[in-house]
């Protein structure tokens, strides 16, 4: 894998307030770190997206889980979120994923095919093994044990459940240690750092 410079919780009504716009677009791609949640205020004064982004009239299209990290897009325009966080609309999103253990492929052909979750089957998703991403320390790093290796995925998938890519890596025995967006639809992490955002012109 080509090595990239710099590589929450998203509430429904979120959608609700941003109107379709065709004029004066603007589109936000954010590299989340850990432990910020994907929401611009917060009772519990934990880290939010007020903490990094000083762009007024944007909302998050989709989610992404406070411990997660990676691309966020924000946008102004109702239409586009909608597109990007509904799973009718397959935009796919791509996912690094170190997992806890060393799955086969015969392990990972079952998330190629669809594995079935409380919520129902997921759809065929790709996957293939892939070498450490070129990515920055986690803080606080994760939890690994001296007797067991861990394993980098590449996922991508067209859906968007509550913590997806974790529970089908679990479904299969095989845990999420650190979970990484590296792309939604045409957009990417790319001269991203963590913690930063660039505007798309």
């Amino acid at each position: 894998m080509k090595q990239n410079k710099g590589y929450s919780r998203h509430k429904a009504k979120n959608h609700q307030k941003v109107r379709p716009v065709k004029e004066n677009q603007k589109i936000v791609l954010f590299n989340k770190p850990f432990d910020v949640l994907c929401q611009f205020t917060d009772e519990n004064n934990r880290r939010t997206l007020k903490d990094f982004i000083k762009i007024e009239g944007v909302y998050a299209a989709g989610r992404l889980d406070r411990d997660s990290e990676g691309l966020l897009l924000l946008t102004n325009d109702g239409k586009l979120q909608h597109q990007i966080a509904n799973p009718v609309k397959k935009t796919e999103k791509t996912y690094w994923v170190q997992v806890e253990g060393a799955p086969t492929e015969a392990d990972l052909d079952k998330l190629r095919t669809g594995v079935v979750l409380k919520d129902g089957m997921t759809k065929p998703a790709k996957v293939q093994l892939t070498q450490s991403p070129q990515v920055w320390p986690r803080t606080p790093p994760i939890r690994e044990r001296a007797s067991i290796p861990t394993t980098w995925l590449e996922i991508t998938i067209t859906e968007g459940r509550n913590r997806q890519v974790r529970r089908m890596t679990a479904n299969i025995g095989f845990p999420t240690l650190r979970l990484i967006r590296y792309r939604i639809g045409k957009w990417t992490l790319d001269g991203i750092d963590n913690g930063e955002y660039r505007v798309e012109k």
